[in-house]
């Protein structure tokens, strides 16, 4: 689609606008050294690109700046990427030797933040949705406590709002029935057979397992949680900390994670790093953002993904390579501890 003279350009470009911010005109890529043609070539070339869509001109400044899609290029064919030093790699495989695996994540999420100066996130592996043992306690006329506990012995409570009241008799049957037939078994699992295997049950205590069996599910739901980390330095941001508007979709982004997680399950089914960007990419809700993401494994198996939520305007090349390197390193601290 481009020439070599046109990739060049839209390269410099790129790269002279992540590093100052500012639009970037005809004179000032005249003096880049390496390209080596005239202010009124440069023109033309720019006067190209910016009808296919690689730059645009603010009203404001006679420079260019890229787009979306002149940022998907330059990632997509221009970008020359950094390796990460050696010293970096060390104190990241370092802060993820921690012994536990949550803590990893978080590790995970907050060097993430610190080396990249934006967000760091991570998507913590899905667990099990089975459980151990439920109990049922009586609140009051029609609020039950459901207590569930999991196989790793993680207890999550849920409050369930009945259609009639139950006395305790009856909470001990419901209890009963579902730790001698649903123990070890999904919620989805448990419906499936409360339906088939139970229809002999009393209608009352079915209503009653109905309810426990669908917030069971929900509580399995938020089980893949999203680390969060480092999302304070994106008020230093200034291509994001000037639109209010847009700081405040972001940081509504993190606080309700169903979105996100639903961005990094996506991404979890690439392979390597992937590059998203906002204007360009359905998947990144918020134009100038950016995600740069990689999935991590245990033993093999991918189980989540980690990354950086930034402004589109960010030094890619330095980036990836954080991404990449802390995905690997995740992936060997992992698998060493299971």
């Amino acid at each position: 689609m481009l020439d070599d003279r046109a990739r060049l350009l839209l390269k410099t470009l790129i790269e002279r606008y992540i590093a100052e911010g500012q639009p970037v005109g005809s004179r000032a890529l005249a003096r880049m050294p390496g390209l080596e043609v005239s202010p009124a070539t440069i023109r033309n070339v720019m006067a190209d690109l910016e009808e296919m869509g690689f730059i645009a001109s603010p009203h404001t400044s006679a420079g260019r700046v890229p787009t979306p899609r002149g940022y998907r290029l330059f990632v997509d064919a221009l970008l020359t990427v950094q390796p990460v030093e050696q010293q970096q790699a060390e104190l990241i495989r370092g802060q993820l030797r921690v012994g536990d695996p949550q803590r990893a994540l978080q590790s995970a999420a907050q060097l993430l933040g610190s080396l990249t100066h934006f967000a760091g996130v991570v998507l913590t592996p899905r667990r099990a949705s089975t459980f151990r043992q439920v109990e049922f306690v009586r609140l009051s006329d029609k609020r039950v406590l459901l207590i569930i506990v999991t196989p790793e012995g993680d207890v999550q409570n849920r409050i369930l709002v009945t259609e009639q009241s139950y006395s305790v008799a009856q909470l001990a049957e419901a209890a009963s029935v579902f730790n001698r037939h649903f123990v070890g078994l999904s919620f989805d699992q448990a419906r499936a057979r409360l339906h088939g295997e139970l229809t002999a049950l009393r209608s009352e205590i079915t209503d009653l397992m109905e309810a426990a069996v669908a917030a069971g599910e929900q509580a399995a739901e938020e089980n893949d949680a999203v680390v969060v980390a480092g999302e304070r330095n994106l008020l230093e941001v200034s291509d994001l900390a000037a639109n209010l508007d847009r700081l405040r979709a972001l940081f509504d982004l993190f606080e309700h994670k169903t979105r996100l997680m639903q961005l990094l399950e996506i991404s979890g089914r690439a392979q390597g790093v992937q590059i998203y960007i906002g204007g360009d990419s359905n998947k990144v809700p918020l134009d100038e953002t950016s995600m740069v993401v990689a999935p991590y494994e245990v033993d093999g198996r991918v189980v989540g993904t980690l990354g950086v939520i930034g402004p589109t305007r960010m030094a890619y090349e330095r980036v990836i390579p954080i991404v990449d390197i802390t995905a690997r390193l995740l992936s060997s601290a992992l698998s060493r501890e299971q």
